[in-house]
């Protein structure tokens, strides 16, 4: 989809960004390469450390405080539980990712297993619902002024 400003642009290509990764992963998952797991393992725990909290936190402080008072705080409120969701699912599951999952003994490989596909499915899920209803709302709430500022922040580290 084309957005007209430049924070649902950036917003859009983090999520395909992940979305690539996601598939990735699954894939990996689906055909048990260990090989394939062992070169996600680096990028998944970079992408879970950072870039999964940087950019929950951006929505939560940046964002969602607009919706609401936009009178779209249902959405908000829905994403934000997600966010609450996969957290806790990434947290359980990065310390098996740095670990390495080549390393794993079966009972964690399992757990890895689990929770990435876990993982993949909520985010998945999650990013499409920021496509379909969040994004084009920020199309249309925020200003230039606004926009621009904000897609400084989203992009800063």
């Amino acid at each position: 989809m084309d957005y007209r400003r430049q924070t649902p642009q950036a917003l859009d290509a983090e999520h395909r960004a992940s979305l690539a990764l996601y598939g990735k992963l699954e894939q990996a998952l689906v055909a048990r390469d260990r090989e394939g797991l062992a070169r996600l393992a680096g990028p998944l725990a970079r992408h879970l450390e950072s870039e999964v909290s940087h950019h929950f936190d951006f929505e939560e402080r940046e964002l969602f405080p607009r919706l609401a008072d936009a009178g779209e705080g249902d959405i908000a409120e829905l994403l934000g539980e997600e966010h609450a969701a996969i957290r806790e699912v990434a947290a359980s599951l990065l310390p098996l990712v740095e670990a390495g999952p080549a390393t794993l003994d079966a009972a964690q490989a399992g757990d890895f297993r689990r929770l990435a596909l876990e993982l993949v499915e909520r985010q998945v899920a999650h990013i499409q619902k920021e496509t379909m209803a969040l994004l084009p709302m920020l199309d249309d709430l925020l200003d230039d002024e606004t926009d621009r500022a904000l897609s400084f922040a989203c992009t800063s580290a």
